[in-house]
């Protein structure tokens, strides 16, 4: 008879699975391309950039995270996307320059920044690697950064299939 296989790591109840996907702050995110309001998609004139600015509704991105971006090859000044994250300061969670993933890492960043991480000192760690939000590569890099210095040690994954990645000495 066969003897039966043990994943003793799933069944380690000293062990702790951090999630990324508990800590996503919600909020619908939107992605602003500013190319509609350059010239021929590929300058902009100051004085009509302006005018969009100043007859746009802002008002729409109410408690939404905006990632400002130019999608054409046209080179935009500095104060152009300061402009704009001027009139969405009273409505936006949060503005930044760049993509949706630039937001999510963003966010993440903060949010471990901030992360209180005292209740894993000496523990046994797991970091989920599977999400249904999006959790950015960087929010990993960022919590194993802050993880390190207090855990025992570090895996990836599931508790039935993790990948070892630290061990205090």
């Amino acid at each position: 008879m066969a003897e039966e296989i043990v994943n003793r790591v799933a069944n380690n109840k000293n062990l702790i699975t951090f999630d990324l996907e508990d800590y996503y702050p919600n909020g619908k995110r939107v992605l602003f391309d500013i190319k509609d309001w350059l010239f021929e998609g590929l300058l902009l004139r100051e004085k009509e950039f302006r005018q969009h600015a100043k007859d746009h509704d802002w008002s729409q991105y109410k408690d939404q995270y905006v990632a400002l971006t130019c999608s054409s090859d046209a080179i935009i000044p500095g104060w152009a996307y300061l402009l704009l994250t001027s009139a969405l300061a009273h409505y936006a969670r949060k503005v930044v320059v760049g993509s949706l993933e630039t937001i999510e890492t963003i966010l993440y960043t903060e949010i471990i920044a901030n992360l209180d991480v005292s209740e894993f000192q000496d523990k046994l760690l797991i970091i989920k690697g599977c999400s249904n939000k999006p959790v950015p590569e960087g929010a990993y890099i960022a919590l194993i950064q802050k993880l390190q210095p207090v855990a025992k040690s570090i895996m990836y994954g599931e508790a039935c299939s993790s990948v070892p990645l630290y061990k205090r000495k």
